[in-house]
């Protein structure tokens, strides 16, 4: 059964920076693509970038162009969000989910890591 971890959340001040992994086991990494999605109190869970199953291609929430940027690293099973010049908007549990990129047949979701902005 596949399996996602995610790490490196924790509490920063504005303007600091931040580096999330999230560690997949048990499916074949390199074949999925890869997303973070972000979820704040009281508010939906949104996308926040999204990565091909190669690294070639990436997306960005608008909110975040500029200061996050997605990566993988597909010999270590491992997807990254750096977050720099963090918000207090930004404020939210971070979860990686991953889904079987050619036929969309499976798809994995991890527990999420907390990732909090303030002073």
């Amino acid at each position: 059964q596949g399996q996602l971890v995610e790490s490196g959340g924790g509490l920063v001040q504005p303007g600091g920076s931040l580096r999330l992994s999230c560690a997949a086991s048990g499916f074949i990494f390199s074949g999925y693509a890869m997303r973070w999605y972000r979820q704040a109190p009281g508010k939906e869970r949104e996308l926040v970038a999204a990565i091909t199953r190669t690294g070639g291609i990436t997306n960005y929430a608008d909110s975040v162009k500029g200061r996050f940027t997605i990566s993988r690293d597909n010999a270590k099973n491992t997807v990254y969000l750096q977050m720099n010049s963090l918000k207090p908007e930004d404020t939210a549990m971070y979860y990686c989910y991953g889904y079987e990129e050619r036929l969309r047949s499976t798809a994995y979701w991890g527990q999420g890591t907390q990732v909090t902005v303030s002073s």
